[in-house]
């Protein structure tokens, strides 16, 4: 049964890790939305999300992390925060991020990704070891063994593409790509299992108020290649499928898996939240 974060005596209920970004918005405004007194940290500039106490915060620097978490004493901490190019963010920050929740006995639940496999498996599920091919893969995957070494009653959850209602880098991508202001190709042989914002969120959030731990792997139902992806977000956007160009990447030289489809048996059947398919989600563009 699905238990909402436990009101800590003298802290906030949830820090929320790379708060401005599009899942750690989504986090905070279901956490919100349950009640939750929320602390959110952002590196740039602070979203505007009423009710919400912004904190700056680089997660590079390990003696910050952890007075933030003094200061706050969260119930709960969610790490959201990446940067695709920057080791120190992504790996070493996610250790900072652990060493801090761990020390003062904090529940941590860590984002993780599919980019952490080659995509020379079939499927991968939470027992798959991981096998990156590209740096911000392996810094992923460092960040998991940090995770796990450090604080091992944490739980460390993989997913897959992130798509909104028209908010994500994805849904981004396809728009520049119908309307030519880019000159990428959608790729027919790279495919992954996306997942809805909103679902992720609230997977999340419940992991955050259960006993789980270790490895959790939260994705969409349905394997689809970034073509026919972007042709689902086309239809749902009114853009010309026809405009859509196609290729392989196998054809290119951009590095990076193939097929990696996240199999989330195990972690389903633990959850109250239901995580749907792209096909799905991409059918209509409300939200649940």
């Amino acid at each position: 049964m699905r238990r909402p974060i436990v009101n800590s005596v003298s802290g906030v209920d949830l820090l929320v890790i790379g708060g401005g970004g599009l899942l750690g918005r989504e986090i905070i405004r279901q956490a919100r939305a349950s009640g939750a007194q929320v602390v959110a940290t952002f590196h740039h500039r602070p979203r505007p999300v009423a009710g919400v106490d912004w904190r700056p915060l680089d997660i590079r620097i390990r003696d910050d992390v952890g007075d933030l978490v003094r200061q706050t004493r969260p119930t709960a901490i969610m790490n959201a925060a990446f940067k695709k190019d920057d080791w120190a963010t992504t790996a070493n920050g996610a250790a900072h991020v652990a060493l801090a929740a761990a020390r003062d006995g904090v529940r941590l639940v860590h984002v993780s990704s599919d980019a952490v496999f080659s995509g020379a498996a079939e499927r991968y599920d939470e027992h798959s070891v991981p096998d990156p091919v590209t740096p911000y893969g392996a810094a992923k995957a460092a960040a998991e063994t940090a995770v796990a070494a450090i604080h091992p009653a944490a739980v460390v959850a993989r997913t897959s593409l992130i798509i909104g209602d028209g908010d994500s880098p994805h849904e981004a991508h396809v728009h520049a790509v119908a309307r030519g202001t880019t000159t990428d190709v959608l790729f027919t042989d790279e495919v992954r299992c996306p997942i809805h914002v909103a679902d992720l969120a609230s997977a999340l959030v419940e992991l955050a108020g259960s006993p789980q731990t270790g490895i959790q792997h939260l994705a969409g139902t349905d394997a689809v290649s970034r073509y026919e992806l972007g042709m689902l977000i086309a239809h749902r956007d009114g853009l010309d499928e026809a405009e859509l160009p196609r290729g392989l990447r196998a054809e290119t030289r951009h590095p990076g898996a193939l097929d990696v489809r996240l199999d989330c048996t195990e972690t389903r059947s633990r959850l109250t939240t239901r995580l749907r398919g792209a096909f799905e989600f991409l059918g209509s563009a409300s939200c649940p």
